[in-house]
């Protein structure tokens, strides 16, 4: 039972880890209307397991806070805490549509960031932008999050689970069962 939650502590400190690394090189182009975080891939870590959740959560509160401090994020505040609860919604949604499978890919899975992202980020940038919402600014930032977050989920994310599945990693990694190796 204790090498149990030592192992998911240990996973998502490395998914939070790994979320922060991904984002740190493309800090300008992570933040504002077009968005391009590749570290988003990550969001389909749930069709594994409901745990990388708190990992991923972290990872995207953490470039968000050095994002608002740096002021390279517009949003601030705002996404820190909105931007923040749609990567911590979108692993959810992608954990519970795991199983739907279109010739074996969990494309609803991945389907579920670009939504969340796309409405919550959308609407986050409307109101910073116009100061209130505005239907047109709306559709034209959700979508501008949408494609980058397609980007990372379907060209990035897929290929992703494909490969931890093929090679059994995903399992191991993110299974509810702890490995005892030999000495």
């Amino acid at each position: 039972m204790r090498n149990n939650t030592v192992k998911k502590i240990a996973i998502n400190a490395m998914v939070a880890a790994l979320y922060f690394v991904l984002s740190l090189p493309f800090m300008s182009l992570i933040f504002g209307p077009v968005q391009m975080r590749i570290a988003e891939a990550l969001t389909l870590l749930p069709v594994f397991a409901v745990s990388p959740v708190a990992g991923l959560t972290l990872g995207c509160v953490l470039v968000n806070l050095l994002g608002a401090v740096s002021g390279a994020n517009i949003l601030g505040p705002l996404d820190i805490v909105f931007g923040s609860a749609a990567t911590l919604l979108a692993g959810f949604l992608s954990y519970a549509l795991r199983d739907v499978r279109i010739k074996g890919l969990p494309l609803l899975s991945a389907l579920m960031p670009v939504l969340a992202n796309g409405i919550v980020v959308g609407l986050e940038l409307t109101f910073v932008i116009s100061g209130g919402f505005n239907l047109s600014v709306f559709l034209v930032n959700a979508a501008q999050v949408a494609l980058g977050e397609a980007i990372a989920c379907f060209v990035l994310g897929l290929p992703m689970v494909r490969a931890l599945e093929k090679t059994g990693l995903g399992k191991k990694l993110f299974s509810d069962r702890v490995e005892h190796f030999a000495s």
